[in-house]
């Protein structure tokens, strides 16, 4: 089992964007120290739900700030950047890392991030295939050219080089956040592991890793890839560690449901279509019900029932959601200490 913390940079009433970037670099610092496995950074723009604009960018000062842990994106935004420019952050963080780093990569939604960038609606409705294409080339082969219909340009020299599909070299890994079935068969055509969101039940992630195995082996993958592949897929959570679940709840209740208002507010769609349009109270009691909150025995239990139903045993666990930094560091350290020897026992 394989626990990371999730960390959203979140801006919660009353704070400033410094102290939600601080809180996010101290949810790393002390993840590390805890002896969790990954971190995990979202990326989102114009709204407070995250402050961190560009997940590469913070992966690049975490990697420094880190010795052991493993940093990936949760994710890149794909629709709204030129996937060379990301290929190229992605290929030297893995060098500069010794491969500590992971590119998760994602469709994003119909934001107005689409109109500020110049990417248009026609990247997130139908360029993404292509761009993640040219992300997988630009990651894999020593010379890239394009010749889609949303990139052209002449045949340039990949530098630096993170791997190369001849000699077998690897590059950083690929993960792709799926939320659909046309996403997952979009990872499982190109053997990527999936990264599912913290709003699935098992139910659902189940049906989705069953797909991704039915389709994977229609595209003509190997069994033996198959299976080394699917043991990297990450499900996405909430864990919010107390001495008991009431308490644990109470913290998110209290915290979250504001948060998510201003957030889900503030959401504008590029073509007008309407936003989110969750209850954020009725979404807290959602995720409390669904994911590790409570005491540790009943986190752990949680864990391996999701691992057991989905054959998922990579987990990436939002552990911000109390909105503070001291109750921040002590969530992550009772991960560390209280439910990673449950897990391992």
């Amino acid at each position: 089992m394989h626990i990371g913390a999730f960390v959203l940079g979140a801006q919660f009433p009353g704070q400033g964007h410094g102290e939600a970037l601080h809180r996010a670099v101290r949810s790393a610092e002390v993840a590390e120290a805890a002896g969790l496995s990954d971190v995990w950074l979202a990326e989102h723009h114009f709204i407070r739900y995250g402050v961190c604009p560009n997940a590469a960018t913070l992966a690049a000062l975490l990697l420094g700030r880190t010795r052991r842990i493993g940093v990936g994106t949760a994710v890149s935004v794909l629709s709204s950047q030129h996937p060379v420019a990301l290929g190229e952050q992605a290929a030297m963080l893995h060098l500069a890392s010794e491969g500590r780093f992971t590119l998760g990569v994602g469709r994003g939604g119909p934001w107005v991030d689409l109109e500020v960038f110049g990417t248009g609606l026609e990247a997130y409705e139908e360029g993404f295939a292509d761009s993640l294409d040219l992300v997988l080339r630009w990651l894999r082969e020593p010379r890239v050219g394009a010749d889609g219909p949303m990139y052209r340009f002449r045949e340039v020299q990949v530098v630096p080089r993170a791997g190369d599909a001849l000699d077998g070299r690897p590059g950083p890994p690929v993960m792709l956040a799926c939320t659909s079935p046309r996403s997952v068969r979009l990872a499982a055509a190109r053997l990527l592991p999936m990264l599912l969101g913290m709003h699935c039940g098992d139910e659902e992630k189940a049906a989705m890793t069953a797909l991704w195995r039915r389709e994977a082996r229609a595209a003509g993958h190997s069994a033996e890839l198959i299976a080394a592949t699917a043991a990297l897929h990450v499900s996405a959570g909430v864990a919010q560690i107390e001495d008991d679940r009431r308490t644990a709840v109470e913290v998110l209740t209290k915290a979250l449901p504001d948060m998510l208002r201003a957030s889900f507010e503030s959401y504008v769609t590029v073509d007008g279509r309407p936003g989110p349009g969750r209850d954020p109270h009725a979404y807290t009691e959602f995720l409390c019900d669904l994911h590790p909150v409570g005491p540790a025995r009943l986190a752990a239990d949680r864990l391996a029932a999701t691992a057991e139903r989905t054959g998922i045993t990579r987990f990436a666990l939002l552990v911000e959601g109390s909105g503070e930094l001291a109750a921040t560091e002590q969530n992550v350290l009772r991960l560390g200490a209280e439910v990673l020897p449950l897990l391992e026992s």
